[in-house]
Order: structure tokens, then C-alpha cells, then sequence
């Protein structure tokens, strides 16, 4: 799998204060709308992918119907929380 710069910056430290913005797939649009929706920081997002139980189909469709993601977006944006699942949580 190819992986965009975004991507390799987000997976390569801890989470810490990190904006929503930060997410790969997340955009100036699609972070105002997670904003709005109490999701300003990355660390929420990862909440809700834990909270749907890490599962694709699930959190594609929650960025789908939260900010209105389409499916590369919303794909780009769970497999780099996935990723940094992989690396920061054992």
C-alpha cells in the first residue's frame, strides 16, 4: 500500500494535541464539518474508530454521514488511524 506523506507523519509520533486537520483524508472542509460536530482534535476521531471496534465498513460510513467524506477520504483517514493503532497501542 502507497502512502501519502500525511500519512507517514501522522503514524510516526503519539497522537498527543494533534488536530483533526492533522488526519490524512481530512481536509479544510471536512475538519470544519468534524469541528462543528465536537471532533476538533485527532484523539476524538480515534475515539469514535475505537468505538465503532476498528471496523472499516462502520467508520467509513460515520465519515460519510459526520462530514460527508467520500470513500477515498474516508478510507485515507482509517488506515492511518489503523496504522497508528498498529504502532502506539500493543
Amino acid at each position: 500500500m502507497s502512502t501519502s506523506q500525511k500519512h507517514r507523519d501522522f503514524v510516526s509520533e503519539p497522537i498527543g494535541d494533534k488536530s483533526v486537520f492533522e488526519l490524512p483524508g481530512i481536509g479544510e472542509v471536512l475538519g470544519q464539518k468534524l469541528k462543528r460536530k465536537g471532533y476538533s482534535m485527532a484523539y476524538n476521531v480515534l475515539g469514535q474508530y475505537l468505538l465503532l471496534n476498528k471496523d472499516e465498513e462502520l467508520f467509513i460510513d460515520w465519515m460519510k454521514i459526520t462530514s460527508s467524506a467520500n470513500q477515498k477520504q474516508a478510507k485515507d483517514c482509517f488506515d492511518a488511524l489503523d496504522s497508528w493503532c498498529s504502532a502506539f497501542m500493543h
